[in-house]
């Protein structure tokens, strides 16, 4: 009885030693799996594993995003070199047509800036939209003005912000220098292709700088694209005909001061140039896009 007893229990402390060492090895393999899944994913990405450089200038406009992208990029890649500087569109599209850069950053279509012969190389991506606000000094009381009213200031017509409804204050225009593609861009949607006066003229198309200026100038009038103004108290934003410079107000088409930032390149993008230029208009990027002030060319109602 007792040796019975004994092989009873025997094949007892069996049955649960298999049963332990089965469910150690179903773990196991679960464990395997999670892992081999993650590491897939993130070898899969598009922007993982890129190596070599990538030199752009052009838009000041459009440098800040840039520098985001090329920021993020670099901290994943780290065998990847990516130099942004702004100068303006103008020389942006000039460095692309000789080959000087990788990527020419501009505000406006090549074709605006450039001769037919050089233009016709250039392959356009349009990467995000950048609205484009009239700004004052704060002293200025003014905090709307027709279109017509724009024009005669940044004309030359009208010198004082009396004439507009503000206060007996002289009008101080802060001109961009003409390689600029925001002026290029404020001149057609904002002026209807009239010159501006000679004001207080800009050697460099730098964005911080004129905001420095027109907010340390007593009257002083100005305009900067909307990456600029975000949270900025020493400049005020003009409506124009009772319309706020908003991306709610460009998307619906009730705000005309606004342009596509385009990044061309001198043919066809490829290796990391296309990752980079594929990654500022991805999914993963569009966050960083509407928080830095500029706007998703997916979300225009109008064209």
């Amino acid at each position: 009885m007792k040796k019975t007893l004994a092989i009873i229990m025997a094949i007892a402390l069996m049955s649960v030693t298999i049963t332990a060492c089965n469910s150690t090895s179903s773990s196991t393999s679960t464990t395997s799996t999670a892992s081999t899944g993650t590491t897939s994913t993130a070898s899969s990405s598009p922007y993982s594993g890129l190596s070599g450089s990538i030199s752009m200038d052009g838009s000041s406009a459009l440098a800040p995003l840039a520098q985001a992208a090329a920021d993020s990029l670099k901290d994943a890649n780290p065998n990847l070199s990516i130099t942004v500087n702004a100068g303006g569109s103008g020389k942006g599209l000039t460095d692309i047509a000789n080959k000087s850069v990788d990527i020419g950053n501009s505000d406006v279509f090549a074709s605006e800036k450039l001769t037919p012969d050089k233009a016709n190389g250039l392959v356009d991506h349009q990467v995000c939209l950048i609205g484009v606000a009239t700004v004052v000094n704060p002293s200025v009381t003014v905090s709307n003005l027709t279109k017509a009213q724009l024009i005669s200031i940044f004309t030359g017509k009208v010198t004082n912000w009396n004439q507009v409804g503000g206060s007996d204050q002289t009008i101080v225009i802060v001109n961009r220098p003409t390689t600029s593609g925001t002026r290029a861009l404020f001149k057609k949607d904002a002026l209807n292709g009239a010159e501006e006066a000679t004001g207080k003229a800009l050697q460099q198309d730098d964005s911080g700088v004129l905001e420095q200026t027109v907010a340390q100038t007593k009257g002083a009038i100005g305009y900067l694209a909307l990456s600029y103004t975000g949270g900025k108290t020493d400049i005020k934003l003009l409506q124009l005909d009772g319309v706020a410079p908003t991306y709610d107000n460009i998307y619906s088409g009730k705000y005309p001061v606004w342009g596509y930032e385009h990044m061309y390149t001198n043919g066809d993008a490829t290796g990391v140039v296309k990752s980079f230029i594929d990654y500022m208009t991805s999914s993963d990027f569009a966050s960083t896009v509407t928080k830095d002030g500029y706007g998703l060319a997916a979300d225009m109602k109008t064209k």
